[in-house]
């Protein structure tokens, strides 16, 4: 299988760093607000990464972190009032339940930055050491970029715009305007920790570093995360990483795109945030990661205000078929495997979830067709599919407990109706004929009509 690696700009074949055992680490999230949908979709995308890989056979350990220290969480303690350790906890718990209502998977490891002080302490230290890095009279310690020259190479930025979208302070404290801080020294009324230098916290970028080397050892095989982190955390990252071991960091770097909202970056300052909890009160998990899914993953995904309830219609159809054929053929176990052979075949090409997604319209079009003509090939179709896609979170609900809790009735246009109540008539009175005729020309107005015991169901084809 091939992966795009950021580092190299190009899909490489991937070959672990151990055979048999992938090593895979992906940036988690800043506790100082509640998840958003940016949030979801990355942390959707390195779980299905790690169930594709797992189906593939291999060993997988993969670690997510918290953020659970650093300016933006300080500054809601300081809003609120309550403890910055306290205030993080509480968010933690707030991030997981909407994570687990948007049926995300656990990693292997969750890893804190306020449960690795003592290892980020150590990680500095020997930085110091060895000429990388040095503290200032104030308390605070900086990476000095010119001691490590492939400072660059993952965002292929030189010198001259390090500086740009970089936070400059202390500017009399460092050597050089893009040295970058390991250890803050605490202000009045900030959470600290002792430390060589004195009371202090840890700079934002050394935190991953410190961690992963203190889960994972001196490399790994996969580092995850979105497009916005390859500068400066991610260069941070490495140079540190690299700086300390004098090996490669990280084997491939994988990056996910930026979720958009009507075409313009999603933020707080834009007021266009969409919270995960407030998106899951509306749609399934399903539709959620149908919409997400329906693209590259490198690519930005725009929402509109259709996309969701468009992927939630899409999710309703395929359920409907999937209860339909359950229901029509209940002993049928047999599978089709060809369709999992071309999943497999997507997203084995860096993951391709777009072209997974693009065939099931395919598929359950040709089991809508076999449940018609009595086929029971139309479950083994629905059978594989519910094994298949389940690796990307879709289809492991009962269908009549989707339809239950998510189908939206959809209005159905007045001549469309007229021409159903027209057929139920027509059967009432036993004119067969007649029927069959108004059924055509239902289909024909773009409705298939399924009768029932109840009377009848109409079904936008």
């Amino acid at each position: 299988m091939k992966i795009y690696n950021t580092l190299t700009r190009r899909k490489e074949e991937f070959v672990p760093l151990e055979p048999g055992k992938v090593k895979m680490y992906a940036c988690g999230i800043t506790v100082s607000g509640e998840a958003h949908i940016g949030h979801a979709f990355q942390a959707i995308l390195y779980d299905i990464f790690r169930r594709f890989l797992e189906k593939k056979g291999y060993e997988v350990t993969y670690a997510r972190n918290y953020t659970d220290v650093d300016d933006k969480i300080i500054a809601r303690s300081h809003e609120t009032g309550i403890p910055a350790d306290e205030y993080a906890e509480m968010m933690i718990r707030k991030i997981d339940a909407a994570m687990a209502r948007a049926d995300v998977g656990e990693p292997t490891l969750w890893l804190k930055a306020t449960e690795n002080i003592g290892n980020i302490i150590s990680f500095v230290q020997a930085l110091i050491a060895n000429g990388h890095a040095y503290a200032a009279s104030n308390g605070d310690v900086y990476f000095d970029v010119d001691t490590f020259p492939a400072y660059g190479q993952l965002s292929g930025r030189d010198k001259e715009d390090m500086l740009d979208g970089v936070r400059v302070e202390n500017d009399g404290e460092k050597r050089h305007p893009y040295d970058f801080a390991l250890w803050k020294a605490a202000k009045e009324g900030e959470i600290s920790w002792d430390s060589p230098w004195g009371k202090g916290r840890p700079g934002w970028h050394i935190e991953c570093s410190a961690m992963i080397r203190a889960a994972f050892g001196e490399q790994i095989d996969i580092h995850g995360g979105g497009r916005d982190l390859i500068f400066p955390h991610h260069e941070n990252e490495i140079a540190q990483s690299e700086a300390l071991t004098g090996k490669r960091f990280v084997k491939y770097w994988m990056h996910n795109g930026l979720i958009k909202v009507n075409g313009q970056k999603m933020s707080k300052s834009l007021g266009n945030s969409l919270l995960l909890d407030d998106l899951m009160d509306k749609f399934s998990p399903d539709a959620l990661k149908f919409a997400l899914l329906s693209g590259n993953y490198r690519g930005d995904v725009n929402i509109t205000d259709a996309l969701f309830p468009s992927a939630e219609a899409h999710i309703a159809h395929f359920y409907d078929v999937i209860g339909r054929t359950e229901a029509a053929f209940p002993e049928e176990r047999g599978m089709e495997e060809e369709i999992d052979k071309k999943f497999d075949a997507a997203m084995e090409d860096d993951f391709n979830t777009a072209l997974a997604l693009a065939g099931l319209y395919g598929y359950f079009k040709e089991a809508a067709r076999l449940l018609e003509a009595n086929d029971p090939r139309a479950r083994r179709i629905t059978n594989q599919i519910r094994a298949t896609y389940s690796l990307l979170g879709l289809f492991k609900l009962d269908p009549a407990a989707y339809r239950a809790r998510y189908a939206r009735k959809e209005e159905i246009p007045a001549d469309v109706k007229a021409v159903a109540e027209e057929r139920a008539a027509a059967r009432a009175g036993r004119d067969w004929a007649k029927s069959d005729e108004l059924r055509e020309r239902l289909r024909a107005m773009g409705y298939a009509v399924r009768d029932s015991k109840d009377g009848y169901e109409l079904e936008k084809l």
